[in-house]
């Protein structure tokens, strides 16, 4: 029952602090809003009751991370562990929430339209743009398309692997455990917990290795498998 409680609670917080706080901070102060949701997101993260542990080094001179996905604090905890600008990939419909797409619209996220075949045109576009802009920032993506509560990760998209094949781009895989303890939104509990951040190696899609994307997901596989064995972290 508490941690029942504490869910909602949670989400509560979430909500005010992202709907109250940081959309009319960013409409204020449009120059800073990746400062905005550096700080908020990390103070979400406090109030929930979570903290961040790093693992390998994050290196944000890539073009993307990928990341496995669970839920809304994978977002929360990228953004609260460092000031990187990331340029989340989104789905059309976040965009469309009204009040709450602000926090998408406001910092230029990229915004992806499913139902559309253009749509992986204008991904390739706004890629490129962000590649080439004179502001580094990163693209966040989650291969899988969509959250998940199950340990194995679902079949990757084709959109990112189109994307960094064409644009040649520089991923690093990050994997997120524990997450989902702090907030599940599945079963709608919630615990006081750490957050687990895994930097894995960077590397360059250059069509050396046509395998790459196999390879990807196998990889992000086994360190979410080797981190639930060794210490019953769930993804």
């Amino acid at each position: 029952m508490f941690a029942k409680i504490r869910f909602y609670y949670g989400a509560a917080t979430i909500s005010l602090i992202a709907a109250g706080i940081m959309v009319p901070l960013m409409m204020l102060f449009k120059h800073k809003t990746n400062i905005i949701l550096h700080k908020y997101n990390a103070l979400i993260l406090k109030l929930l009751g979570g903290k961040i542990e790093t693992t390998g080094t994050r290196d944000n001179s890539v073009d993307i991370f990928a990341m496995n996905h669970q839920g809304i604090i994978d977002i929360i905890a990228m953004e609260a562990a460092e000031l990187s600008n990331i340029r989340w990939v989104a789905k059309k419909e976040l965009f469309d929430a009204p009040w709450f797409g602000y926090l998408l619209k406001l910092p230029n996220m990229v915004c992806v339209d499913r139902e559309n075949r253009a749509g992986l045109i204008k991904l390739l576009k706004d890629a490129k743009a962000t590649q080439e802009g004179e502001e580094h920032r990163i693209l966040g993506i989650f291969p899988e398309g969509t959250r998940t509560n199950k340990q194995e990760l679902l079949p990757f998209k084709s959109g990112t692997r189109i994307m960094a094949e064409k644009l040649q781009l520089r991923i690093q895989p990050v994997i997120i455990t524990n997450s989902k303890r702090l907030l599940n939104e599945h079963n709608k509990t919630a615990h006081a917990t750490t957050v687990h951040l895994t930097y894995l190696e960077p590397f360059t899609v250059d069509g050396s290795n046509p395998q790459w994307y196999e390879n990807l997901q196998t990889q992000m596989q086994e360190q979410i498998d080797k981190e639930h064995e060794l210490y019953q972290r769930e993804r």
